[in-house]
C-alpha cells in the first residue's frame, strides 16, 4: 500500500515538474511580447506619421513650410503653411520655462541634497514630487485663471492669452522633474569627496560649488535637457492660457499658438479630413517627434559621457 502510494507520488511529481519545465519554457516567449507591444507601437506610430506627411508634402512644398512666415490653413481662398510661427512660440514657452525651473530646481535639490537632514527630505522629496502628478489641464486653468490676471496688473499690455503665463506655468510643473533628477545626481557623488574638500578648509557652499555640483554635472545636464524636451511636448497648458494665435513674433505678450496646441486645434474637428490643413498635423507632429527624439537622444548622450564613476 505504501509503495503503490509512493509511486502514485512520483506520478504526480513528475507530472508537476513537466507542467513547471513547460511554463519555464513559455516564460521567455511570454515577455518577448510584452516587450515588443512597446516597439511595435513606437513602429506603428512612425509610419502614421511618415505616410501622412508625405500625403502633405505632395500638396505643399518644403520651401513654403519651412521658410515662408505665414500659418493660415484654414484660410478658404489662400490656406498657407509656415511651421515658424508654430516653432517660435514652442521655442519661446519652453525658454521661459527652463527660466523658471532651472533655478528653482538646481536649488531644491542642492537644498535637499547638501543642507536637509534626513527628516527634512524624506518629508519634502515626496511633497515636491507631488507638483508632478497634477493633471496638466488643471496647469492649464491655473495659468489662465490665476497666473495671467496677476501678470496683467503688473504688465498692462499682456494679452488675455499669451505665451508668458503658460511658460512660468509650465517652468513649475517641471520643478520636480529638475530637482527629482538632480537631487539624485548629488546624492550618488562619496561623502569622501566632500570631506576632502572641507578637510583643506573649503566651507559647505564652496565644496558644494566646486566639488560636488562638478562631479555630479552629467545627471544634473541631462535632466536639464528632459525638463526641456518635457515642454516642448506640453500640450493642455499652451492649448488652454496661449492661444490659437500663428504670430511669428518674441513678444512674449502676446498670444500665440505651439505646435502641440495647434495639434489639437486641428484634431478637434477646425479641419476636415483629408484636407490639405488635416495632413498638415501630421507634418507638425512629425517635427516635434523629431524635436523631443532629439532631446531624449542628448540627454543620454550627456549621461553617458560625462558620467563619473566612484
Amino acid at each position: 500500500m505504501a509503495n503503490s502510494m509512493n509511486v502514485h507520488e512520483m506520478i504526480k511529481d513528475k507530472r508537476q515538474k513537466s507542467r513547471r519545465h513547460k511554463l519555464e519554457k513559455a516564460i521567455p516567449f511570454l515577455l518577448f511580447l510584452a516587450a515588443s507591444v512597446s516597439v511595435v507601437t513606437t513602429v506603428g506610430i512612425l509610419l502614421t506619421l511618415i505616410v501622412e506627411t508625405v500625403m502633405f508634402f505632395s500638396e505643399v512644398s518644403f520651401r513654403e513650410f519651412f521658410l515662408s512666415t505665414e500659418m493660415s490653413p484654414l484660410n478658404p481662398s489662400n490656406p498657407t503653411f509656415s511651421i515658424l510661427p508654430l516653432l517660435s512660440a514652442t521655442l519661446l514657452s519652453t525658454i521661459i520655462a527652463m527660466l523658471v525651473a532651472i533655478p528653482i530646481g538646481l536649488s531644491t535639490a542642492v537644498y535637499l541634497s547638501e543642507y536637509a537632514t534626513d527628516r527634512a527630505r524624506r518629508v519634502l522629496k515626496p511633497m515636491v514630487e507631488v507638483l508632478a502628478g497634477i493633471p496638466t489641464i488643471v496647469y492649464g486653468f491655473f495659468a489662465f485663471t490665476f497666473v495671467t490676471p496677476v501678470l496683467r496688473e503688473i504688465i498692462p499690455i499682456l494679452d488675455r492669452t499669451n505665451i508668458l503665463s503658460p511658460g512660468i506655468v509650465m517652468g513649475i510643473m517641471i520643478i520636480p522633474m529638475v530637482a527629482s533628477l538632480s537631487e539624485d545626481a548629488l546624492s550618488a557623488v562619496p561623502n569622501q569627496m566632500r570631506e576632502g574638500a572641507m578637510a583643506f578648509g573649503a566651507t559647505k557652499f564652496e565644496a558644494t560649488v566646486k566639488i560636488v555640483i562638478p562631479a555630479a554635472i552629467s545627471g544634473i545636464i541631462a535632466s536639464f535637457v528632459l525638463g526641456i524636451s518635457r515642454a516642448i511636448g506640453e500640450t493642455m497648458i499652451v492649448t488652454i492660457a496661449s492661444g490659437s494665435t500663428k504670430n511669428l513674433t518674441f513678444d512674449i505678450t502676446q498670444s500665440m499658438q505651439t505646435m502641440t496646441a495647434y495639434i489639437v486645434e486641428v484634431t478637434s474637428g477646425d479641419a476636415g479630413a483629408g484636407t490639405t490643413a488635416y495632413y498638415s498635423l501630421y507634418a507638425v507632429a512629425i517635427t516635434l517627434f523629431i524635436f523631443t527624439l532629439s532631446m531624449n537622444m542628448l540627454a543620454k548622450y550627456i549621461s553617458k559621457r560625462y558620467r563619473e564613476v566612484y
